[in-house]
């Protein structure tokens, strides 16, 4: 946590983030989701928030959507998501990135929606998007399962809209300022 840069994503409440910190939100089985364009940081604070966690003994799994959705196929195709499903249910911190950047099929969408059903108000969720919520119903392919995951979700969850540049463009200028 020590390397983000409050200063340059000023929409970035770090109160509010030292608080995730605490990992209270854990013990309430509350969920955190960080949602903005690419590179603004939001996998770098749920990184940070779950090695916190990690820390402080609790049982955390990662996962980004697009392995979320290739894991569920082969699963699917040998007899397996109920496993996969067990499996993600079973850490008390799951941490779910890139929301948004790939659709989910069918198959990986309903098996999301029953993660986050089982885990309702006993796992919490942390869940980077690039995608406002208005968006879902095309990242999940329908709107009524859309609005059932984000129900969810959100019932006791932080919302963190970070709205600003990019540190990887910030970097690029700052490495070829003739550009």
């Amino acid at each position: 946590m020590e390397d983000f840069e409050f200063a340059f994503q000023p929409s970035v409440n770090e109160k509010r983030v030292r608080e995730m910190m605490t990992c209270r939100f854990i013990d309430n089985g509350f969920n955190v989701l960080l949602l903005g364009p690419p590179g603004v940081g939001k996998t770098h604070l749920a990184i940070s928030i779950a090695a916190e966690a990690v820390t402080k003994g609790y049982r955390t799994s990662f996962i980004t959507a697009n392995d979320f959705v290739e894991e569920c196929q082969k699963a699917e195709k040998s007899g397996l998501l109920p496993r996969i499903i067990k499996r993600y249910c079973r850490s008390e911190l799951l941490i779910l990135d890139e929301i948004g950047y790939f659709p989910f099929d069918p198959i990986s969408a309903n098996a999301l929606f029953q993660i986050i059903s089982k885990r309702y108000e006993r796992g919490s969720i942390i869940l980077t998007s690039n995608k406002s919520y208005i968006e879902w119903g095309k990242i999940f392919g329908d709107e009524v399962l859309a609005t059932a995951i984000l129900d969810r979700l959100l019932h006791h969850a932080t919302t963190f809209n970070i709205r600003g540049d990019s540190y990887r463009m910030r970097e690029k200028k700052r490495a070829d300022p003739c550009r």
